[in-house]
């Protein structure tokens, strides 16, 4: 009996309903990722995009442009540094700005694209993920995921849910953020801009 249990409680969780509530907007241009709930700017985080430019063709190295939705995520309860490796923890740990060390570490959030002009994404295993080289966010570092402080991407990673939708866009936040435009109060935090209303 119990091993029909665990197969419908993993049915089940499988079934979850995609969040609709919130969603991510990343600007290559300003290197940087506003969450918004339910249209409302929560935070606005450094992040870094590719070191190659942008598109979506296989072996570039370059980060798609356009709508994305969460299809996985991956790295529950891990800790920060955490390294991972085909998506699979290593068990080691890596400290911020360890020198010669690039892995993808801390949480995964495994993008799909929903457009022609980022098909390719989701079997380029294009994410949003921890990385080591915390001194170089934002700038255009990576090859091809969108990188993110470990502190930051585990605070992100709490807050949405697979099925969220994400837009990557080659101009400022604002273009797709209006209330960005406008008198926005804006408090610095650690790492993240978290916005007072």
């Amino acid at each position: 009996m119990r091993p029909c249990l665990l197969l419908l409680t993993l049915f089940i969780a499988s079934c979850a309903a995609p969040d609709t509530r919130h969603q991510i907007v990343i600007s290559a241009r300003e290197q940087k990722l506003a969450l918004l709930d339910r249209g409302n700017l929560m935070a606005i985080y450094p992040v870094s995009t590719s070191k190659f430019g942008l598109g979506d063709r296989p072996g570039s190295y370059c980060t798609p442009l356009g709508k994305f939705e969460i299809a996985k995520k991956i790295g529950d309860h891990a800790p920060p540094g955490a390294v991972f490796k085909d998506r699979l923890r290593t068990g080691e740990i890596v400290a911020p700005d360890s020198p010669g060390r690039d892995p993808i570490v801390t949480r995964i959030l495994w993008l799909r694209g929903r457009e022609v002009q980022n098909g390719n994404a989701f079997a380029r295993n294009i994410y949003i993920h921890g990385t080591p080289e915390e001194r170089n966010i934002g700038l255009p570092v990576s090859y091809g995921c969108i990188r993110m402080r470990s502190s930051d991407v585990i605070s992100l990673y709490q807050i949405v849910g697979r099925g969220a939708k994400v837009t990557i866009l080659d101009a400022p936040l604002a273009s797709a953020i209006p209330t960005l435009a406008g008198p926005t109060q804006l408090v610095q935090t650690d790492h993240a801009t978290t916005v007072i209303r």
